[in-house]
């Protein structure tokens, strides 16, 4: 028996790994890659506990677009937006386009704000972004 113990010791930390990534909702990497997008693109607006701004951005924690489906969410960011009404507060800055990102990096960043600020949300693929965009050519 003394033989098995490394293996099975191994195979719980390996197991509780996954368990930990599973809690998360979203690999580390991909966390990592989505905050720094976020810095760099999203605070200034939206600000760093994703409590936007009054009347001018909305927040994002808590949003029911942002933990809405991802094909109404993915339009917002690769089209922009304005003059929107959220719970009957409006908010009237321009949400500019953000085309130029990378399909992964829009990924990356939706999964980031889907997942913090109190936010719980499936996953958003670099796949689901490519689909959207190619309808939104159309």
């Amino acid at each position: 028996m003394r033989y098995h113990k490394p293996f099975f010791s191994v195979l719980l930390m390996t197991t509780c790994s996954f368990m930990v990534l599973a809690q998360q909702g979203m690999p580390k990497d991909v966390a990592a890659r989505g905050k720094t997008i976020y810095g760099a693109v999203c605070m200034a607006c939206h600000q760093s506990d994703g409590g936007g701004v009054p009347r001018l951005n909305p927040p994002l924690s808590g949003s029911k677009t942002v933990n809405g489906p991802k094909d109404k969410l993915i339009p917002i960011v690769l089209n922009g937006m304005s003059g929107v009404e959220i719970e009957g507060e409006s908010y009237g800055n321009v949400m500019a386009s953000h085309a130029d990102l990378k399909d992964q990096e829009i990924a990356d960043v939706l999964n980031y704000v889907r997942n913090n600020f109190g936010n719980k949300a499936s996953l958003v693929s670099a796949a689901d972004v490519k689909k959207v965009r190619i309808k939104l050519k159309k």
